[in-house]
Order: structure tokens, then C-alpha cells, then sequence
């Protein structure tokens, strides 16, 4: 599993469509897979657990509901995008800090599963775990 996160609108959605301009992939946009692709793109989970929360589902089924789109596919097909929501300011709202400490907890769980990381800041890809050259994570497979 490939993992790529950051803040909001730094580029992370692009990083990934140029990684896999060759490929054919299923791009799931704040909701979890339901089936397996040729490649799984998952991006707005955020989204998705907020509206789990919203509904009164618990961290431990929201996690449950991860590990099962997790394992529709090969862990080395697929790509995370996840929005980084842990800096700043705690939010007031209590809803707002129990997604923000869900999250949290999750990404922590999905970042010990994850066999590549890479942090998007303002467009510019570092390696934070695994392989240095991501491009060719994908050439072959």
C-alpha cells in the first residue's frame, strides 16, 4: 500500500494521476471500494468517516471498515490519499475533534500497514517510508 497525504489542496491528486498516467486504475473519491480493480485509488476517506460518525458508527467499526477495503486488494495495489487534519487549531466543535481524533488514530493504523509513504507539501514529494523512486513502484505491474 502506497500512502500519500498532506494538507488540503497541496497537490496530492496530481502526484498521484502522474504516477499512474500509464495505468489503468478505479478511483474511489470519500467512499471505501465495495470491489476489487486493477488498481485501487482511494482519496476522501476523510469525508467518509465523518459521515460514519455522523450516522453514530463507532472508531472500532469505521476501522473494521477500512481493513475490509483493504484486503478487496492486493496491499500493493493500492494508493491512499489522505488529508493531513492533525495540525492547527483543535476545533471547538465536539463532533469536529472526535473526527480529528479518529482520523488520527486511523491514519496511524494505515501508516504501520503502509509499505510507502510519501508527504505532498505545497506540491513537492518527500519520502517519508519506503522506496525512494515511486514512479517505478508502478511500470510493471
Amino acid at each position: 500500500m502506497h500512502i500519500v497525504f498532506g494538507g488540503a489542496f497541496n497537490g496530492k491528486r496530481q502526484y498521484v494521476k502522474e504516477l499512474l498516467e500509464n495505468r489503468k486504475y478505479v478511483w474511489y473519491e470519500g467512499k471505501l471500494p465495495d470491489q476489487a480493480a486493477s488498481f485501487l485509488v482511494i482519496a476522501g476517506i476523510e469525508e467518509w468517516v465523518k459521515a460514519q460518525l455522523d450516522k453514530g458508527i463507532d472508531e472500532k467499526d469505521i476501522t473494521r471498515g477500512i481493513e475490509q477495503a483493504i484486503s478487496l486488494q492486493p496491499i500493493n495495489q493500492q494508493i491512499w490519499i489522505l488529508t493531513d487534519m492533525n495540525r492547527g487549531i483543535v476545533p471547538v466543535d465536539p463532533l469536529e475533534r472526535e473526527l480529528r481524533d479518529v482520523i488520527g488514530r486511523l491514519y496511524q493504523h494505515l501508516f504501520k500497514k503502509a509499505d510507502h509513504i510519501t508527504r505532498i507539501w505545497y506540491g513537492i514529494p518527500q519520502t517519508i517510508k519506503g522506496a525512494d523512486e515511486h514512479e517505478n513502484l508502478y511500470e510493471n505491474r
